[in-house]
């Protein structure tokens, strides 16, 4: 008996020793598959269940968590550049657990397909949204529609697109305008414009330095975080750089750059546009045009916020669009019980 106490503890000792030991390992030598761990469980903890539509040859990578409901509208949220679905978690995680939530890969992105370069303009990337939106029956009522930086732009062209599909828009920093005020990142831009091989982009890194250097950009506050984490995100990032160049070569070409701004005067639907006060990637001022070309536009700035509005303000995130969903839905009945 004695014998077989001792084998079980020493059992049980194994049991509870082996997942430490993989932690630290995973955490020393494969950040990167640590980090895909974590949003895996992250996922899992809020209730996001990974899936996959198709439209012909081609596959669209989604998570999603509830189901459609006649009164409240699906919430459908995209992404920025080089970024995927996860970078929604922090704001999913302070949304009611009954709401529809979809948060999609955008073309090319981590899970959806990669094509070629007639997907990644602005306005391919509409097309490919609409056939998504299609493929999983969100067009068969008026849904909410989320979008932040490029994915902002492809938000604001859809609206102008698509107006019947949809009950509102969140702009968060949206690319694709004229900004009365330009940032250093924007005047950048300009100079690559001229260069015919582009060797570094701010926004894609391809060392703990260019990554830390990016978070600075991106954030008022940067997150601080361990020297493993970093390399952890850069082992995931940088198979995809050639990727990334390619897709922000045509975000930034003619057909592209300006798309949101030549747009604006197509769209009818409720607008809430969210910018940080300290963006410099684009400039704060872009909100002033939105608000001037918009007539049914609510403007929310955050000081002390940059670019990265999701990471640094989900709670403040998800609270404003809740907000502005519950006010169009009020909107819409008093319209209702006046006609």
């Amino acid at each position: 008996c004695d014998v077989d106490f001792c084998s079980m503890c020493l059992l049980s000792g194994g049991i509870l020793v082996l997942p430490v030991f993989v932690f630290i390992a995973s955490f020393l030598f494969w950040p990167g598959s640590l980090l895909k761990a974590y949003n895996w469980f992250w996922r899992q903890r809020l209730g996001l269940l990974v899936r996959y539509s198709h439209c012909g040859n081609y596959r669209f990578c989604y998570s999603s968590r509830g189901t459609p409901r006649d009164a409240t509208p699906t919430l459908l949220l995209l992404h920025g550049f080089s970024a995927s679905k996860d970078m929604w978690l922090p704001v999913v995680n302070h949304l009611p657990r009954d709401l529809h939530v979809v948060c999609v890969d955008m073309p090319g992105h981590e899970g959806t397909s990669r094509t070629g370069a007639e997907d990644y303009s602005i306005q391919g990337q509409v097309t490919r949204v609409h056939q998504f939106v299609q493929s999983i029956g969100l067009d068969k009522r008026p849904f909410h529609l989320v979008g932040t930086s490029m994915g902002g732009n492809v938000a604001g062209v859809y609206a102008a697109r698509y107006p019947a599909q949809l009950s509102g828009v969140t702009l968060m920093c949206p690319a694709g305008l004229v900004y009365p005020t330009e940032t250093e990142f924007i005047r950048r831009l300009r100079e690559l414009e001229n260069t015919p091989q582009v060797e570094s982009i701010p926004l894609i890194p391809s060392t703990p330095q260019e990554l830390d250097d990016m978070l600075k950009l991106c954030c008022y506050t940067p997150p601080k975080l361990h020297r493993q984490v970093m390399q952890g995100l850069l082992d995931n990032r940088i198979p995809n750089n050639e990727f990334y160049k390619e897709v922000f070569m045509e975000l930034v070409g003619e057909k592209s750059r300006h798309l949101l701004q030549d747009n604006l005067h197509l769209i009818t639907s409720p607008v809430q546009v969210v910018w940080g006060t300290e963006d410099q990637v684009l400039d704060v001022s872009g909100a002033a045009v939105l608000e001037a070309r918009l007539p049914n536009c609510q403007v929310t700035l955050l000081e002390k916020c940059g670019h990265s509005v999701s990471l640094e303000r989900p709670r403040k995130t998800a609270n404003l669009i809740m907000d502005f969903m519950s006010a169009q839905e009020v909107g819409c009945e008093n319209s209702k019980k006046l006609s």
